[in-house]
């Protein structure tokens, strides 16, 4: 049962979003059993659907989980043999489960307009990509090449489109709609991502955190705002962009998630959920030096109480597990309540301290609203 207190508490939290300026619409739905508890939308309709950015990746994870099931793909097989265009340049060894822990060695890959519209550019752009680090050697956030290789992955041992596959796989099965590969005449109530605020100063960072960092020296171009923007365009929502085009409600997310914490219709062998959601396969650390804690596709709350850096909130069990993405946007299931969420704002803040505070304060509320 919910807490009605606390639940007045969130919703008062997200309309601070929209009063101060930092989003023209917010989502939230929190999700336990199987049954939404909470469907709440600020600014916008209640049937619209946003860009969830990198909260997109947990629908091409639990894809790749059904294939390797099925037996179509080996984790620790190299990519080149599904994709023979793949070899060359040194990455040969580049095995699956790299490319799924972000450990493939090739984190900022160039693919874009021009290159990504068609299977037969994007096998020809990865042929020419060159690794800049040793393959599963280290940890560094590949946010949208090692996707594409998932997706042409899906492509080649299914004969489908990856947003066809992962529909088949994974949104059917689930009763949720399309979330990949938007034809034009499914548009309806899809909302414009907008870029908000600006930048953390150098000073504002060393403020909170004791020494200056030119954050915008440090954003590679295909994390870049721009880049985030180009998800709003028609003809890129159609092509399904695999590490971050994804169009949802926030309910179609907290309901993928309700079906990783116990699988009901039985999608996914035992062994692939608990890879893909409870085992920390690569701990190495991340850009901050904390322990990465990524599973088979997503990200491990974990035992050192860094859940709220991993977008969970203060209140996450050791258990939780998720994919937030680029803009503040939260998707986690925690396992010891059974309650998924999922929060969709359509407002980029550029301001990385206030969107983590922001991030912060909402999965806690969001994750602690049951009643005691």
């Amino acid at each position: 049962m919910i807490d009605d207190t606390k639940l007045k508490a969130l919703i008062t939290r997200l309309h601070r979003e929209i009063d101060e300026g930092l989003s023209p619409a917010v989502q939230i739905a929190i999700a336990r059993h199987g049954e939404l508890l909470v469907d709440e939308t600020i600014g916008v309709p209640s049937s619209s659907r946003f860009v969830a950015f990198s909260a997109t990746k947990a629908f091409v994870a639990g894809a790749i989980w059904r294939l390797v099931d099925e037996g179509l793909v080996v984790l620790d097989a190299p990519v080149a043999t599904y994709l023979p265009e793949f070899a060359g340049n040194g990455k040969e060894g580049v095995t699956v489960e790299m490319v799924l822990t972000h450990t493939g060695g090739f984190p900022y890959a160039p693919l874009g307009p021009g290159r990504w519209e068609t299977r037969a550019s994007r096998l020809e752009a990865f042929g020419r990509w060159r690794l800049t680090s040793e393959p599963g050697e280290s940890f560094t956030y590949h946010p949208t090449a090692g996707h594409w290789v998932l997706g042409e992955v899906i492509a080649a041992v299914t004969g489908e489109d990856h947003t066809d596959a992962i529909q088949r796989l994974v949104t059917d099965p689930l009763g949720l709609p399309r979330v990949l590969g938007i034809r034009p005449d499914d548009r309806e109530g899809i909302v414009e991502s907008v870029a908000t605020g600006a930048l953390p100063t150098p000073e504002e960072v060393e403020a909170l955190m004791g020494f200056k960092l030119d954050l915008a020296a440090l954003i590679p171009p295909e994390v870049g705002v721009q880049a985030l923007l180009t998800l709003n365009e028609p003809s890129v929502q159609e092509i399904g962009v695999p590490g971050g085009g994804g169009v949802m409600r926030a309910a179609d997310l907290a309901l993928l998630y309700q079906a990783m914490i116990d699988d009901p219709l039985g999608l996914w062998s035992p062994e692939i959920l608990r890879a893909g959601t409870r085992e920390i396969r690569v701990d190495l650390p991340d850009a901050m030096g904390e322990p990465s804690n990524r599973t088979l596709g997503l990200i491990s709350a974990g035992t050192d109480g860094r859940a709220a850096q991993r977008g969970m909130g203060k209140h996450a069990s050791p258990e939780a597990f998720g994919h937030r993405g680029a803009g503040g946007q939260l998707a986690f299931a925690d396992p010891a309540t059974g309650i998924s969420v999922a929060y969709l704002t359509a407002g980029l803040d550029q301001h990385l301290l206030r969107q983590y505070r922001r991030d912060t304060a909402i999965a806690s509320l969001a994750s602690d609203i049951l009643a005691t």
